[in-house]
């Protein structure tokens, strides 16, 4: 689930910034998205598409910001039955 947000900029030029936050996610879809390939990709594309198709940023340069969190380890104990 992917939402964004415009905010203001402090630039001269007048564009704000888009703010993407795809929350947590695993690490090997990290690994993967800054690589350049997967499922998280694939979300911000289909998300930079949709804000394209809406209006809300144009076809041309614009900032772009994508935020994505890292799910916590699950700690497993050494020793069993604790």
């Amino acid at each position: 689930m992917a939402t964004s947000t415009a905010e203001p900029a402090a630039k001269a030029d007048g564009k704000a910034p888009v703010i993407i936050d795809l929350g947590k996610h695993r690490r090997k879809r990290f690994k993967g998205l800054r690589k350049g390939k997967g499922r998280l990709l694939e979300e911000v594309s289909g998300c930079l598409e949709e804000l394209k198709a809406a209006g809300t940023i144009s076809a041309n340069a614009q900032p772009v910001i994508v935020v994505v969190r890292e799910k916590r380890r699950r700690l497993t104990s050494m020793i069993p039955g604790l």
